[in-house]
């Protein structure tokens, strides 16, 4: 090629250069400068730039940069991810692939928007290194209002309820009758219902008996016989006269022609068959008094809760006719057989009545605080997330990371749970809002469900 043609050539090479130079410079718009966007009000966490993790403080990342501080007014959302700030993206993370941002179980290994147009979220591989962690920002912790209490020892007690009613106790129950056949010369004005005390007389007695051993024991004193003095008092004290009376015989040397009968203990009368004149005949029952200061209760609880009830234990009875005046009292014995028809066992409950505000037969609703006796790891019973075969609790790992744990529970009681496995003292778990963080949980282990499925080539050919 000739010296003339090749300039001819490269002068046409230059003009078409400089033209389509010109003509770009001409259409390429003018650069705007970069807007910052400044958030408002005071720093309330702070993220790290390179993921969906938070700090309450100032740190920085395990790339070594530092966490970008978000004010008020910037975490106006709901979702786990604050405001996007613009911020470089580092080359050491790799996105591992790109899910839907509505939470649906669709992921793609290339960017993509949904049907809404909405860009789907980046995955990156260490976000996904520990699978049973949830990390949740401080603006939605806040939000939903979470709550987390430490796990510790206490006493888990379970209440068993049963129906009882009040009874008396016969060991405070006393008969007046007579050990000689006597006849009751007048009667004291005791009715069914009146209060008597210890030694207050009830009636005058007459008996030829009575009389005889009277007479013979104020003739041992006056012929001064001590040999026979203790037998003729004991044939008193075999026919009932009580210590006062034999000495007021005594001491007056006379025999009296009836005797004033007094009453052995105090209570109440709750019968009363003596009357003026009639004849009384040996062991008759005059008199019945009853001290009402303890009475007892008698439940009946279901055969699958006998064990769990033992004698020493505290129970709360309520009576129906006082529902809002509970009474406390304590398991004194479990009857030794069973009700077949019923398939209960009876337990008896002693219970102070000092006022006398319990009445025989009254029905009474009983709560026996059962349970063990020695502490045990519990946990509070609103922090269960009961799932049918399993148990589930939130763990709360702090700076907003969370874990479920399966555990195992044994006894409940008084809102507290006992732990079996699965948590050790002093672990925190959540009490508020924990099945929001469940319900969190199980999308994302089912988003992860789909990663190895989504890298499969058949999917990724079908993206591409």
């Amino acid at each position: 090629m000739s010296r003339a043609k090749l300039i001819g050539a490269a002068v046409v090479v230059v003009t078409t250069l400089g033209g389509g130079l010109l003509l770009w410079r001409a259409k390429a718009p003018e650069p705007t400068p970069a807007i910052h966007a400044h958030g408002t009000g005071p720093v309330i966490y702070y993220r790290d730039p390179d993921g969906p993790f938070y700090s309450a403080g100032p740190k920085k990342n395990a790339s070594g940069k530092d966490y970008v501080a978000v004010r008020a007014s910037e975490d106006v959302s709901f979702e786990d991810k604050p405001p996007e700030v613009a911020q470089p993206q580092s080359s050491s993370r790799r996105i591992r692939y790109y899910r839907n941002p509505m939470g649906l179980p669709d992921t793609s290994p290339v960017p993509k928007k949904d049907a809404m147009g909405m860009d789907y979220v980046p995955v990156y591989e260490d976000e996904t290194q520990d699978a049973s962690t949830l990390t949740i920002s401080p603006g939605k912790l806040q939000k939903t209002g979470v709550r987390s209490e430490p796990v510790g020892l206490r006493i888990v007690t379970a209440p068993i309820r049963a129906a009882g009613r009040v009874d008396f106790d016969p060991r405070r129950t006393s008969v007046v009758a007579l050990r000689f056949e006597g006849f009751i010369e007048s009667v004291e004005k005791v009715a069914e219902g009146d209060y008597v005390r210890k030694g207050q007389p009830l009636m005058r007695v007459y008996g030829p008996d009575l009389s005889s051993a009277a007479a013979e024991y104020v003739a041992v004193l006056n012929a001064h016989s001590a040999p026979r003095v203790e037998g003729a008092r004991r044939r008193l004290v075999n026919l009932g006269l009580d210590d006062a009376t034999i000495a007021s015989i005594a001491k007056s040397r006379r025999v009296p022609r009836v005797i004033d009968w007094p009453a052995p203990q105090e209570g109440h009368v709750i019968e009363r068959t003596a009357l003026a004149g009639m004849r009384a005949a040996p062991g008759e029952t005059l008199f019945r008094i009853v001290d009402h200061s303890v009475v007892w209760i008698l439940a009946d609880i279901p055969e699958r809760d006998v064990e769990a009830v033992a004698p020493g234990q505290t129970a709360v009875i309520r009576a129906r006719s006082y529902p809002d005046h509970p009474f406390k009292g304590r398991v004194a014995l479990i009857y030794p057989h069973l009700n077949m028809e019923t398939r209960t066992a009876r337990v008896r409950i002693e219970l102070p009545n000092p006022e006398g505000r319990l009445l025989g037969d009254m029905y009474a609703d009983v709560e026996i605080e059962a349970g063990g006796r020695e502490k045990v790891l519990a946990a509070p019973e609103g922090a269960i997330i009961d799932a049918g075969k399993r148990q589930v609790v939130i763990l709360d790992k702090g700076e907003g990371r969370f874990e479920p744990r399966e555990i195992k529970v044994g006894r409940r009681g008084d809102g507290y749970a006992e732990i079996a496995s699965g948590l050790t003292e002093g672990d925190r778990v959540v009490t508020s809002a924990n099945f929001l963080i469940d319900a969190e949980s199980n999308l994302q282990s089912a988003l992860k469900g789909f990663d190895a499925s989504a890298m499969t080539p058949s999917n990724t050919e079908a993206s591409q």
